[in-house]
């Protein structure tokens, strides 16, 4: 029976590529089934042998390990860069989504306050 080893759900294409391709150089059999139409299913890259996923899981892991290496040394260099994303280059690209997104916050968190503030009356 197969096993699932990624769900492709907000996985980028070159990780999807990535994890193929050490599944082909590991000469473990596995296929990807496609997203459904109407976004219930997101996809994902299946084993075809159960005695594989151990190892799968292994090679996956290691993966992980390595790419989260890689993202933490980039982001790292792009602080020190001075090229780093910040908060004010959120506000300054995009200002009435941070200033919805602020009112949503305090909306929602009126709206929680409201049976509180009704109960202790």
């Amino acid at each position: 029976m197969a096993k699932l080893l990624l769900n492709l759900r907000y996985v980028p294409e070159d990780e999807a590529a990535d994890v193929r391709a050490f599944l082909d150089e590991a000469r473990i059999d596995w296929y990807q089934t496609r997203p459904s139409p109407f976004g219930i299913s997101h996809g994902g890259i299946w084993l075809r042998d159960n005695d594989d996923l151990p190892r799968a899981k292994a090679l996956m892991a290691d993966y992980q390990a390595g790419r989260q290496a890689r993202a933490r040394a980039a982001q790292a260099e792009a602080e020190r860069d001075g090229t780093a994303e910040t908060f004010a280059d959120i506000v300054r690209a995009d200002p009435l989504r941070v200033v919805l997104i602020v009112v949503a916050i305090v909306c929602l968190i009126g709206l929680m306050a409201v049976p509180g503030y009704l109960l202790s009356r």
